[in-house]
């Protein structure tokens, strides 16, 4: 683990960057408060910091204020140790009132050094597997289970967003609607496993063909809601019938079977979308393209009239 040693005087940052390398630590070395803020907030900063309390320009205590106080709650923890020659209880409450997670004082006994930094890597530690289960849970909130694509919530909230985005800016954005044909008889005669599969494969292809600001979600069942951002109607049956094919063009490899799949797709364009226009009303204009995709011979796509204000 990388550790920031701060400490205005060179003999003992030379003598204790030495210790901590015998404890297995990669050293970085400031030589005042203001320097190793700029270090410990950097992305790849140390994590972990053993700060003296009196040092030119900063000293520790407001090293650790200017940390705490600028440090943004997605950034990884900075466990901060102070060194100090103060050893009164109000000296040692002002460090800890000023951010500091521990303290030394200075001559610091190697054994002690090392066990009170031991404690601050179990503590990063914890920390770091805190954000890993929130982020975990995060995700599991926001996609589905099986496609590890967007939910219907998620997807639907983007779609919100992206729209409130096009009216600031005056773009367009296209809504799309895509069903898996006979999805029924996919889970008839080659089981629910296969049908799983199929799914999972038909959302990894239709991320793969929109872009990195669009977005794909699983709207339910076998249905997927594709938005794309800056696409309005002279380019939206170009842009369905590419998301058509590459759905359909290849083959599903599923376990022994190899099967023809295709999707119907119904799509609108939202042009200067007006605030007072549901969600609702776009998709409700959609699923009726897509009803008529499907009633003309499905793995075809079919674009409703441009919605525009009233």
């Amino acid at each position: 683990m990388k550790i920031l040693v701060a400490d205005d005087d060179s003999i003992l940052r030379i003598l204790m960057q030495r210790t901590l390398q015998k404890f297995g630590y990669e050293v970085v070395l400031a030589e005042n408060g203001r320097t190793a803020a700029e270090i410990l907030m950097r992305s790849d900063g140390p994590r972990l910091a053993l700060v003296d309390w009196m040092m030119p320009e900063l000293d520790g205590a407001g090293l650790c204020r200017k940390l705490r106080s600028s440090h943004r709650e997605d950034d990884g923890y900075i466990y901060i140790v102070l060194t100090t020659t103060k050893r009164s209880t109000a000296d040692i409450v002002a460090g800890l009132e000023a951010g500091a997670d521990d303290y030394i004082t200075k001559p610091c006994q190697p054994g002690e050094l090392k066990a009170r930094l031991h404690t601050g890597c179990r503590i990063l530690s914890l920390e770091e597997k805190l954000v890993q289960a929130r982020e975990q849970m995060r995700y599991r909130a926001t996609h589905d289970a099986l496609t590890s694509i967007w939910n219907r919530a998620s997807i639907l909230s983007l779609l919100q967003s992206e729209l409130e985005r096009s009216v600031r800016e005056s773009k367009s954005t296209s809504v799309l609607l895509c069903d898996v044909d006979h999805f029924k008889q996919v889970n008839d005669n080659h089981g629910h496993l296969i049908g799983d599969i199929v799914l999972q494969e038909v959302a990894k292809r239709l991320t793969s063909i929109v872009r990195s600001y669009d977005a794909v979600g699983r709207y339910g069942g076998e249905e997927f809601l594709v938005f794309l951002s800056h696409c309005d109607e002279s380019n939206l049956k170009a842009r369905s019938e590419e998301i058509r094919a590459g759905v359909a063009d290849t083959p599903i490899v599923a376990g022994s079977e190899e099967l023809s799949i295709s999707v119907s797709v119904g799509a609108v364009a939202c042009q200067r979308w007006d605030p007072r226009l549901s969600i609702e009303r776009i998709l409700a204009r959609a699923d009726i393209a897509l009803y008529r995709a499907k009633a003309d011979g499905r793995n075809r796509t079919a674009i409703a009239d441009m919605l525009t204000p009233a």
